[in-house]
């Protein structure tokens, strides 16, 4: 089997040539032996719309890693971002403030509903090498914005309606320039036998960037009906992202960010009231389709778990015994086959302590948890970062290759 054969067997539950292990990337920095060029660390274009990179990357390194990795056994998968746009007749000012504690980096939209205003602390801390970092301008969504809102994007009910004028289709010049990267992508997936997935939908996690933590769940709880209306809107944008990327054609998955939808962030009844019903309508959606649909959710897995099997996804990205302290034969059990899983190995202690014995530990007991029939793909939660020692994914490929066949 080629990679993408492999990875979409799996999924959909059946017997694969030899069980999967794919790993997402996230500023890892490889071994010596599979490095090319002056890239010290290796990133993925799902990031490109959501973040600012340390160092250059473009979908021509994409391509360079996925053959890498291929070229040592791994699978991989090429990942999508699709665009979007502002309205036309939006316009858009940045400015920096002084502050007592860290200088403001501040966005203003002019938009027809009237002015919409981001402000978020520049706070400067020296990221360690590989990591992301934070940029010198304000953008819609980014993880940074959360914790240093000073003036979140939604921060008050009439802000839903100039949000409207900034969450719009791509432009001409970005479709253009989005169908002929396509195209690239479509051949390289084509000649090198490599699985395709297109991130197009934020969710619960796009809601957080708007809104930040605190006054998402004090607006969910305290004022539902305009809680609702913010995530009608951030579901008609995922949906409208979803419905370009499945007109373009060229992803074999779609997947929803999950991030901030879980019971860290929301009860079992806020989930099923504010997320559950937008998932099954976009996971219907992305199966007329004849497309598989995938979901993330790293964190509170077990009280969710029969809502997630309720809505009809085909791939969970991801189980994580340590962070989420899952019982992977209890999780297997109850899951009783309704969707293929990826995960088992925890990169944010097991990875980063490096003991091999603990490494190889873990890759064993996933297998040994699901198997090696279908419905499992071995992969760190939720990716290798910078801090990912090369020794321990050494240990990693080792363990690996033990086991997987």
């Amino acid at each position: 089997m080629d990679s993408r054969t492999r990875l979409l067997t799996a999924i959909k539950g059946e017997k694969p040539d030899h069980l999967p292990l794919y790993c997402w990337v996230f500023g890892f920095a490889p071994p010596k032996y599979l490095r090319w060029g002056e890239n010290a660390h290796w990133y993925t274009m799902r990031l490109e719309h959501i973040h600012t990179l340390p160092e250059h990357w473009d979908i021509n390194q994409d391509f360079k890693r996925v053959k890498t990795f291929l070229s040592i056994g791994l699978d991989d998968v090429l990942d999508i971002s699709v665009p979007w746009g502002v309205h036309p007749d939006v316009k858009i000012r940045d400015w920096h403030e002084h502050s007592e504690s860290y200088p403001l980096v501040c966005r203003e939209y002019s938009t027809p509903a009237c002015k919409l205003s981001h402000i978020v602390k520049k706070t400067g801390e020296t990221q360690e090498s590989g990591w992301v970092i934070q940029p010198d301008h304000v953008p819609i969504f980014e993880d940074f914005n959360i914790p240093r809102g000073v003036r979140h994007a939604f921060s008050e009910p009439d802000d839903i309606e100039k949000l409207r004028y900034v969450l719009c289709e791509p432009t001409v010049e970005q479709m253009t320039a989005f169908k002929e990267r396509m195209d690239l992508i479509k051949k390289f997936a084509q000649k090198q036998g490599v699985m395709t997935q297109a991130w197009t939908a934020f969710g619960m996690d796009g809601v957080i960037w708007l809104s930040g933590v605190e006054k998402a769940i004090t607006t969910a709880v305290e004022e539902p009906d305009i809680f609702q209306k913010l995530v009608d809107l951030m579901f008609d944008f995922d949906k409208l992202r979803t419905d370009i990327m499945l007109s373009v054609g060229g992803a074999d998955m779609i997947v929803q960010r999950g991030w901030y939808s879980s019971t860290d962030f929301w009860s079992p009844a806020l989930f099923r009231k504010f997320v559950l019903p937008h998932l099954k309508e976009l996971v219907n959606m992305v199966h007329q389709a004849d497309k598989l649909f995938a979901y993330v959710m790293t964190t509170g897995l077990m009280p969710l778990l029969d809502q997630l099997k309720e809505c009809g996804i085909d791939l969970l990205y991801y189980v994580d015994p340590v962070q989420d302290n899952v019982d992977l034969i209890e999780f297997k059990q109850k899951l009783n086959g309704a969707f293929a899983v990826a995960g088992g190995i925890n990169s944010g202690v097991t990875l980063r302590n490096g003991n091999p014995d603990e490494i190889s530990n873990a890759v064993h007991s996933a297998v040994d948890a699901f198997g090696i029939n279908g419905g499992f793909i071995l992969s760190p939660v939720d990716a290798l970062f910078p801090d990912t020692p090369e020794s321990s994914f050494e240990s990693m490929l080792d363990a690996w290759y033990e086991v997987r066949e």
